[in-house]
């Protein structure tokens, strides 16, 4: 029986391992669950599953927690001390899924532990990229990416030499609004925008397939996990949403992983890791599919993913900057305070200010983080 802990349990990438675990339940131990403040569900799934210890993010929550979980033995804690405290749990696997920055430093806690890490969190990587693969050296821990793009490239990497690598090309959705003309997109509605076509996910998470902000971020963290350099990776919007993600090879040969959009997938990928899960994903018939078809990105109705691009070139603290301004950006488009276009008008004002030198530690991370938000807020303001 391996250990697992999952940090953002009650998120879309949790709900998904925990249905996988729930189909295995033989073969997996869970040590530690975390949510930001769900403590119901969080309660529920710690109490099916015998969890060793539950922990919510939301301070304010805890006592609420603590009722929920009274009698059973499973301890309760709250606060960003407690998620470091319960990543850093001796396990054979966690999975990192907190969404946002708020996730960066329980995932450094579990890669000073030395384990695997299943990393589900594409903005840790962006905003720490280069301290977090440092940390990952330094402590000999594993990486294994969950996102389905970079689980796709991982997989298509398998038993190839990276020095073979001529392109590594993500591919995008292209959200709820690939079609739409630019007068219909500027009056994008927050419910609009959750709404994806292909992908059941939060809502921070589907604002930014909207934006192409999602496929941005993702590109940074394809720099961090496979050294090709930002020169041989390359973005394609494929709205079926079949072809995760495809690597060329210099003989010309170009291997895609397929399959459905489940983040089931990627999830089971890393939990048999090195081998291969029965999961209960619908099977890919091609033939009911019909056609697969490829778009390049349109940087000017969707600006997102170029200025992901200059952000990884400009490198130093213009990732973590990119990121965190998002962050506000989408927070406020969510809450009705500015309209969709404004999102990337905030994030690229945000990059033109000064923000400081690259970080090189957690603590100038975050730091870099507070300032940019800052930052972002006042050109919000203006907004």
């Amino acid at each position: 029986m391996r250990t697992i802990s999952i940090l953002g349990a009650t998120g879309s990438v949790g709900a998904s391992t925990l249905d996988l675990i729930r189909r295995n339940r033989d073969e997996w131990r869970i040590v530690a669950l975390t949510a930001n403040c769900n403590v119901t569900q969080l309660a529920a799934l710690a109490r099916e599953f015998g969890a060793e210890i539950a922990v919510v993010g939301d301070e304010t929550c805890l006592a609420e927690l603590r009722m929920a979980l009274a009698g059973t033995g499973i301890e309760a804690a709250a606060g960003a001390k407690a998620l470091c405290e319960a990543a850093a749990r001796p396990v054979d696997l966690t999975v990192a899924a907190i969404v946002g920055c708020a996730g960066l430093a329980p995932t450094m806690a579990a890669i000073e532990q030395g384990g695997t890490i299943a990393l589900a969190n594409k903005e840790a990587l962006v905003s720490a990229g280069d301290v977090m693969t440092a940390a990952v050296r330094a402590n000999g821990a594993t990486l294994l990416p969950v996102d389905s793009e970079h689980n796709a490239i991982f997989q298509c990497l398998q038993a190839n030499d990276i020095a073979d690598v001529r392109w590594i090309t993500l591919t995008a959705s292209g959200g709820p609004f690939r079609t739409w003309s630019a007068e219909r997109i500027a009056a994008a509605t927050p419910a609009q925008a959750v709404a994806h076509p292909n992908w059941d996910m939060g809502a921070k998470i589907s604002v930014d397939s909207a934006t192409m902000m999602n496929k941005g971020l993702e590109f940074i963290e394809a720099y961090h996990l496979f050294p090709v350099g930002l020169d041989a990776l390359r973005i394609v919007v494929h709205p079926q949403s079949v072809v995760h993600s495809m690597v060329e090879y210099r003989d010309g040969s170009t291997l895609a992983q397929l399959g459905p959009p489940d983040m089931r997938v990627p999830v089971a990928s890393c939990l048999a890791w090195p081998k291969r899960m029965e999961t209960p994903c619908q099977a890919l018939d091609l033939a009911a599919i019909g056609e697969l078809s490829f778009f390049a990105p349109d940087e000017n109705l969707f600006p997102a993913t170029r200025l992901a691009r200059d952000a990884a070139h400009a490198g130093g603290a213009a990732p973590a900057v990119l990121n965190a301004a998002n962050e506000v950006a989408v927070a406020a488009f969510l809450a009705g305070k500015i309209g969709f276009t404004k999102i990337a008008v905030i994030v690229e004002q945000a990059l033109n200010r000064d923000i400081g030198v690259a970080p090189a530690s957690l603590e100038e991370v975050l730091a870099v983080d507070r300032l940019a938000r800052l930052r972002a807020n006042e050109v919000l303001e203006s907004c």
